[in-house]
């Protein structure tokens, strides 16, 4: 399996993992991304990667409906699926930055997201998701790739000010938009 397409599945799984300490009844508070829910963030990711690879020709099958829980379990099934099919996933194509294949898109862009939208969802139930260090450091190397890009509406809001003390993550998130311990 291709390395990129195999640290992209790592990303799911921890993202699954963090989704199985968040608690049924949270889904409908609010995210730490202004005016979407927990289950608005989720599905987010959803149809975004259901988007990415139904426009380079991979089918993910219909879109899985139920309980937020159900759906990303589903979804993330048929991802793992799709990306049994190495020849889709490398083939080349013209995207954003130039030059790039499907599984560079997934794990630059939406491993990317699975990071970042983990911590948003948990907001919802006022608590953290601590990082390690290969995700800060992923995080840290991805942002100067997008530079400006990274803050165009509907992406990550400007950076705030992380405040006096912030850790490596606390400063990491300022420079998304996002507070750590804010709602």
């Amino acid at each position: 399996m291709d390395t990129r397409i195999a640290q992209f599945l790592q990303r799911i799984d921890r993202f699954t993992q963090r989704l199985d300490a968040f608690g049924a009844d949270a889904w409908s508070q609010p995210s730490a991304c202004e005016g979407w829910s927990a289950a608005d963030v989720l599905d987010h990711i959803v149809n975004t990667q259901r988007d990415v690879f139904a426009a380079r020709g991979v089918g993910l099958g219909p879109r899985p409906e139920g309980r937020p829980g159900e759906v990303w379990e589903a979804h993330s099934e048929a991802v793992r699926a799709a990306v049994a099919d190495e020849d889709a996933l490398l083939a080349t194509y013209e995207g954003w930055f130039g030059p790039t294949t499907l599984a560079d898109t997934l794990m630059a862009f939406y491993g990317f997201d699975l990071i970042v939208h983990a911590w948003d969802i948990a907001q919802a139930e006022g608590r953290e998701v601590a990082f390690d260090d290969d995700e800060l450091a992923f995080i840290e190397a991805s942002i100067p790739v997008w530079g400006e890009a990274l803050y165009m509406d509907g992406i990550c809001k400007p950076a705030v000010d992380a405040g006096p003390g912030a850790d490596r993550q606390g400063r990491l998130l300022a420079s998304l938009g996002r507070l750590s311990g804010a709602r």
